[in-house]
């Protein structure tokens, strides 16, 4: 009896984070594509990430990664390590509402619930004051919650032990008007001897990521492994994935492996996997501080990738800037060098085009985007064709008393105009974003609230770096419309990067031969440049010109096609149908024009 009394008061099993998992985890069906019991070996580089929590030297771990190493369920296991083995306050902060509520929902709480050594720690959410909701999980001796990166309140209330800060670059330079987030919520842990903090992030631009600033600090710890054939240790790198072309030069993705840096031996994805398994972490240079270590990895490394599905990946990116860009941060893990962002107004007005009809035969689909000034709306209209190729069709200038209901009822108007295609069919604006952010909010509100069969929707601008170019809508708002809010900065890069484009194809965008220098002037009117908050550096754009309507025109026209999300391979074949039907459509009257309309145009959204 005694015995059993003193087996229950004695301490936990000394366990690290790896053996844990290993022994406790399960995957589940909703959030990973292999469900069943944790093994660490599947990807054996994530065991000296996680055993590095058990460092007592080690206060700090710095992340940096690509996309598909496992990066979340590395966070999953240590969340669990810390509820099962040594119970603390713990603090998640994620960039968004939308990431906290999915990383909360989608993938903390399965773990909890098909993981049996933790799953009666934490309450079930649908018991009575069970303590556990989306942002608060309670359990015997500590706690979790889930924050978000723009809340200050969130950010620095309760003392924190352990703080798990995922994808840091996404974060905004400051929480409000409290600081930098990072500051506030590991400024929580300070009156703990036993603090932690974890600090993950896909890498962003060069100069301005969080994750790179933190990496720096480091020892820089890289994976290293063997050759197969000469047994060299190396960090395998991008320049060694190579591939084979065909006699006509076409590239053959299904050919790729990597060669050895020092014997060229080819490794398929079979030998990759073995010597990942057997790999060890090196550090690459001194920490600047010593309780710090940083790990980077990248996706040649992951069992869930191949060779050829990142050559395939990268052949569809190389010849697009916004594209590459996604490749190198979210394949390769690496920092994004920028160019000068600033484009020449005058290079964009000598390569106007004549358009044989108002929709060049490319253009699909139709969007417009409503910037609102105090005496007046100035209107883009853009087709839309394969691989998001673009031909401004309209620029309208609608003056007025913004006040008057007269004024709404001109531009709803407006905005029902149809634009005569190449092709011979007449087209309609399929979605349509209205500035809400100036001084005739309300006046906005009441015009799209009961439009959203129309596809008018109110849109507020968000200039945060790293914001989704549409996030979800909400009606939290006076006027309870649906309201998106467009990442500002994430369009203008996307803008100014196809501006640049030499080539016509996807991404490019093309110009009639009636615009004039002045819309040009005002497209290219901001330059983005680095500024400082409380010593952080942070992209801003910033104009050259007093006036940018055309390029704020430009954004909600781009962020129309992100709500509309079109299948443009299918609105191509509805054009097929329509014209091997009806013949020469130019002849058919508006109202049959109308009637076929209602027939198809709701049928080619994914």
């Amino acid at each position: 009896m005694l015995s059993e009394i003193m087996k229950s008061w004695s301490p936990p099993p000394l366990l690290k984070v790896s053996t844990w998992a290993d022994k406790y985890r399960m995957l589940s069906p909703e959030a990973s594509a292999e469900p069943g019991k944790w093994n660490t070996e599947r990807a054996a580089y994530q065991k000296g990430i996680m055993d590095a929590v058990n460092d007592p030297d080690i206060e700090t771990i710095v992340f940096m990664k690509s996309a598909q190493v496992g990066a979340t369920e590395i966070l999953n296991n240590i969340c669990g390590y810390f509820i099962d083995v040594d119970p603390a306050p713990i603090l998640v902060v994620q960039p968004t509402m939308e990431m906290r509520d999915t990383w909360s929902k989608d993938r903390f709480s399965p773990m909890i619930r098909d993981s049996e050594r933790i799953r009666h720690k934490i309450k079930d959410p649908k018991s009575r004051d069970s303590n556990n909701t989306i942002k608060h999980k309670v359990f015997t001796g500590g706690h979790l919650t889930i924050a978000i990166s723009n809340s200050p309140a969130s950010l620095s209330s309760r003392p924190i032990r352990i703080v798990l800060l995922d994808e840091i670059d996404r974060y905004p330079a400051s929480a409000g008007a409290e600081g930098d987030p990072v500051g506030l919520a590991i400024k929580r842990s300070e009156t703990f001897w036993n603090r932690f903090k974890l600090y993950t992030s896909t890498p962003t631009v060069k100069n301005l990521s969080r994750i790179e600033s933190a990496w720096n600090e480091t020892d820089q710890k890289k994976y290293f492994v063997k050759c197969w054939k000469c047994k060299t240790y190396q960090v395998m790198i991008w320049g060694q994935v190579k591939w084979d072309k065909n006699e006509n030069g076409n590239h053959l993705p299904d050919t790729a492996y990597y060669e050895c840096e020092k014997c060229q031996a080819r490794w398929n994805d079979v030998q990759k996997l073995e010597a990942v398994r057997k790999g060890e972490w090196r550090a690459t240079a001194v920490a600047k501080r010593k309780d710090m270590t940083g790990f980077h990895i990248w996706e040649a490394y992951s069992p869930w990738s191949t060779f050829s599905k990142m050559v395939t990946d990268f052949l569809e990116k190389k010849d697009n800037p916004e594209q590459l860009k996604t490749f190198v941060n979210l394949t390769l893990g690496e920092l994004w060098e920028e160019e000068g962002e600033k484009v020449e107004s005058n290079i964009l007005y000598s390569r106007r085009e004549k358009y044989t009809a108002q929709i060049p035969a490319g253009g699909l689909v139709l969007t417009a985007g409503v910037d609102v000034q105090d005496d007046r709306v100035e209107i883009e209209v853009k087709a839309w064709g394969k691989g998001e190729e673009s031909w401004s069709v309209d620029y309208v200038i609608l003056h007025g008393d913004l006040s008057s209901e007269k004024f709404w009822k001109d531009l709803d108007q407006k905005l029902q105009t149809n634009y005569q295609h190449e092709d011979g069919i007449n087209l309609a604006i399929s979605c349509t974003c209205v500035d809400s952010g100036g001084h005739f909010t309300e006046q906005v509100y009441k015009f799209c609230k009961g439009k959203e069969l129309s596809r008018i929707y109110a849109i507020k601008g968000s200039n945060v770096v790293g914001r989704p170019l549409v996030s979800r809508p909400s009606k939290s708002n006076k006027g309870n419309v649906k309201l998106f809010s467009i990442g500002t900065d994430t369009a203008k890069q996307i803008i100014y990067s196809r501006l640049k484009m030499d080539e016509t194809g996807s991404g490019y965008m093309h110009f009639p031969l009636k615009y004039d220098e002045e819309y040009f002037n005002q497209l290219t009117a901001e330059r983005a440049t680095t500024r400082y908050t409380r010593g952080f550096p942070h992209r801003v754009w910033v104009k050259d010109r007093a006036r940018n309507e055309v390029l704020d025109a430009t954004v909600y026209c781009m962020a129309a096609l992100a709500i509309l999300n079109p299948n443009f391979e299918k609105i191509a074949q509805s054009f097929k149908k329509i014209k091997n039907e009806i013949g020469n459509v130019e002849k058919e009257t508006h109202v049959e024009r109308k009637q076929r309309k209602k027939g198809w145009v709701n049928n080619w959204k994914k």
